[in-house]
């Protein structure tokens, strides 16, 4: 069969080209309609026959086109996929068939990664597959969560719901994901900022003054002696402090990412001055909305408990998690565990049993990861006020104590010569 070189325009009117097995043209623009490619421009048999020749070659530069398109627009995030679920469930819900759904789908999305993971999730889902199992052979972007939520979606029916919920909780979690990191930018911005200028202070401008102060030969204050001692540490041994600085962080990094150092740092997050608060608050909100969005979804609760545990980051809190889980499986409540571990604020549990007890479990979930969310952002817009003036008071204390080692010698040549 003769093999078309085409060229042609998407659904979003951008031009695509490509090769194709087909009989004649007229077979090529039918195949290519179905797919939603208006077809402009193709190639004779003749030139298809040698496009055919050429279709490893061919193949290789598609693929590092492919690949080079996959590092310029970037890697899939959360909104990505939030956007995407919510146009799943408003076509679900008008009545469009799932498989004609992932069409539209794959059309509109622009990100080739996103594409191909769309696209394959199609062709399984056609060839009968559910969509929860397609959605799970990609679990390291879609996660356990949206798997089990999908996959109780369609056991009960209420997919187009299920995922307008799944689109809500992931939204949310990207909002306070953008909150917390942009009010983290700041400040390290203005670290990198100020070590910058300090690293230039003391190894342009001090060495040169203190040249100056060296053919004085005179007593300098301790404050210079100490400034000119910096400066020269940073001159002569900067290709052993820099390097030593960046591969202790990279080791504290690595150490407290491995299973022995990860619940010490945990245990840290959870006790330190001022960010502890806030560390708990987030994984206590993220537990009970995720918790209350499963239940909601109709996910059993023993597997919606192991779900949560693998969400939440903290292993203290997952660990206390994961005994929940086994004190459920053994006939006891959720609250009892959770008051016990003493990690979890009286209010949670005293929530988490009213609810057990009323049949509204998933509604005080609810509730608390509001009350906790309106706490996080109250914190964090405090956080953020008061981050700023301590930096600059810190950048300023910096700056005085340099700029008076520098005239304090100055002024006491002048009082002499005086």
């Amino acid at each position: 069969m003769p093999v078309f070189e085409y060229r042609g325009l998407n659904g979003a009117g951008k031009t695509v080209k490509g090769l194709l097995e087909a009989e004649s043209p007229k077979t090529l623009r039918a195949q290519l309609r179905k797919d939603g490619i208006f077809l402009t421009d193709v190639l004779g048999q003749a030139e298809g026959s040698r496009a055919a020749v050429m279709k490893g070659a061919g193949a290789q530069l598609a693929a590092r086109d492919i690949d080079l398109r996959k590092l310029t627009r970037g890697r899939i995030t959360t909104e990505d996929i939030a956007i995407t679920t919510r146009q799943l469930a408003t076509l679900l819900g008008a009545g469009v068939t799932l498989v004609e759904s992932l069409t539209a789908l794959v059309d509109q999305v622009e990100k080739e990664r996103f594409k191909r993971v769309l696209s394959d999730v199609k062709q399984r889902v056609n060839e009968g597959s559910s969509l929860a199992d397609a959605l799970g052979q990609h679990q390291k972007i879609f996660g356990s969560l949206y798997v089990n939520m999908v996959r109780a979606g369609e056991a009960s029916g209420a997919l187009d719901a299920v995922l307008q919920r799944l689109a809500d909780f992931t939204e949310s979690q990207a909002k306070l994901r953008q909150k917390i990191v942009g009010t983290m930018l700041y400040p390290a911005i203005m670290l990198v900022v100020g070590g910058g200028i300090l690293v230039l202070l003391m190894t342009v401008v001090v060495p040169k003054v203190t040249k100056i102060f060296e053919s004085m030969n005179a007593t300098l204050p301790f404050t210079t002696r100490v400034l000119i001692g910096f400066s020269n540490a940073l001159q002569d041994y900067w290709f052993i402090i820099f390097p030593s600085l960046f591969g202790a962080i990279a080791f504290a990094v690595w150490y407290f990412r491995s299973p022995a150092g990860k619940p010490i740092w945990d245990r840290f997050a959870l006790k330190a001055p001022v960010f502890g608060g806030l560390v708990r608050l987030l994984a206590i909100s993220r537990f009970a909305r995720t918790l209350a969005t499963l239940l909601k979804s109709g996910v059993p609760l023993l597997a919606a408990m192991d779900i949560v545990k693998a969400v939440i980051t903290n292993s203290v809190l997952a660990d206390v998690i994961e005994k929940a889980r086994d004190a459920i499986r053994e006939g006891e409540s959720i609250a009892n565990p959770l008051k016990r571990s003493g990690q979890f604020p009286p209010l949670v549990y005293h929530m988490v049993a009213i609810g057990e007890r009323s049949g509204q479990l998933e509604e005080m979930l609810l509730s608390v990861a509001d009350s906790y969310e309106t706490q996080v952002n109250v914190r964090i817009g405090a956080l953020t006020s008061l981050l700023e003036p301590i930096l600059i008071v810190m950048m300023g204390a910096v700056i005085a104590f340099v700029a008076f080692s520098i005239l304090m010698p100055i002024l006491q040549v002048n009082s002499v010569i005086r």
